[in-house]
């Protein structure tokens, strides 16, 4: 989709600055509230904001949550106990009836975090409902993305969200009549006046690879740099060859990692590209000061994009992810300086020829698990030889 101009977004980092926002446009709802969620947990953060779509529900405003049946666990009693009293409608995305079978079509999972309120607000990126400290105040939060989004780019966070959620309802056999969009205001048009941007999601249908190839023609039209910020980054030859192409040409290619080991197997086979990206001169850190689950890009202080889709198998051929793309300096500009704080206070920087020295042993078992992964994509038949 074309870029649209006459957006106004705002950049939050970490729950610290996204919940609030988000509470109080729920709070500020006149007729429709649509929230999707990979994660929808019972702590704090998780009541406070059920609490809010119920209080919304009982003003007589139109709530659904769409939550994913693996990473919401199907919505925990306690939830749904003051959700649906409310009114609030609640839908699961592939709802798992075991977790020791192992199918292939288990691999299609709900990752977009989204909201629409009254279909002139919107939030996208990467911030599960969740408490961001796990319930520790002395640490740091996950250090993660959203956007706040007002204008023509909310239509089609909208669009999206009612297609899925109608789609929802007739796989799961829920065939009345279905919502209608209860808007009362339009989300906007086209101005001189902010970002110009556009909404990308990835699905299984017409949208597969709609945001790798976003990242990778912006990869392409480098001129100067690019900044990746990703929690699980274990890219395709596409990507990666992208990403030397742009080292060739002379643009500085840096990246900020998960540091933090949270998935063992991920964690190891993400490191069996270090070597290579190190030997083609691209600058890795790792993040350490919390667990990293950004998904942002900067390039050229221009291009950048803030959303849910890791670089890894499950984001890019899996799962259902939504982001924000933005051709604007100052938001732009304003990542990169949020990026460049992190690196500078968070993150170690890992030496090629520090990393080149490292046991034997630690090169075999990251050497094992990025191969067993790549078997294990090409057996699901959803990839192609590229994206491995």
């Amino acid at each position: 989709m074309p870029f649209v101009a006459g957006n106004k977004i705002a950049l939050l980092c970490t729950g610290d600055e996204y919940f609030p926002e988000l509470l109080r446009a729920i709070d500020d709802a006149h007729t429709e509230i649509w929230l999707e969620t990979y994660i929808f947990a019972d702590d704090p953060t998780g009541r406070r904001v059920a609490q809010a779509l119920a209080d919304a529900a009982r003003r007589g405003i139109a709530v659904r949550v769409l939550v994913d049946g693996f990473g919401a666990d199907n919505l925990v009693p306690a939830l749904r106990a003051t959700l649906e009293p409310a009114g609030v409608e609640i839908q699961v995305f592939r709802p798992e009836r075991s977790r020791y079978r192992l199918q292939r079509h288990r691999l299609r999972r709900l990752h977009r975090k989204l909201v629409v309120i009254d279909g002139r607000v919107g939030f996208c990126g990467g911030i599960n409902v969740q408490d961001d400290r796990d319930g520790l105040a002395d640490v740091n939060p996950r250090f993660d993305y959203a956007v706040r989004v007002v204008g023509p780019i909310v239509e089609d966070m909208h669009r999206a969200m009612t297609q899925l959620w109608l789609l929802v309802r007739w796989t799961s056999l829920r065939r009345d009549r279905p919502p209608r969009a209860l808007s009362s205001t339009q989300p906007g048009t086209p101005g001189r006046d902010g970002c110009r941007a556009r909404f990308v999601v990835r699905d299984n249908l017409r949208h597969r690879r709609a945001i790798e190839d976003a990242y990778i023609d912006a990869i392409a039209g480098a001129r100067t740099e690019i900044i990746i910020a990703n929690a699980y980054f274990l890219p395709g030859r596409r990507f990666r060859r992208a990403l030397r192409e742009a080292r060739d040409r002379g643009v500085r290619v840096r990246l900020l990692l998960q540091g933090r080991r949270e998935y063992g197997f991920v964690h190891a086979a993400m490191r069996a590209l270090y070597g290579s990206f190190l030997e083609a001169g691209i600058e890795i850190n790792d993040y350490l000061a919390a667990f990293l689950h950004a998904k942002v890009a900067v390039v050229d202080g221009e291009w950048a994009t803030i959303g849910s889709s890791n670089i890894d198998p499950f984001s890019l051929f899996f799962s259902r992810e939504a982001n924000v793309v933005v051709s604007d300096r100052a938001l732009a500009g304003q990542l990169r300086a949020s990026l460049d704080a992190a690196i500078e206070r968070g993150s170690v920087v890992i030496a090629a020829q520090e990393w080149a020295a490292r046991p034997w042993y630690r090169k075999l078992v990251a050497w094992i698990a990025f191969q067993a992964g790549r078997v294990f994509v090409g057996m699901t038949g959803f990839a192609r030889k590229d994206d491995l």
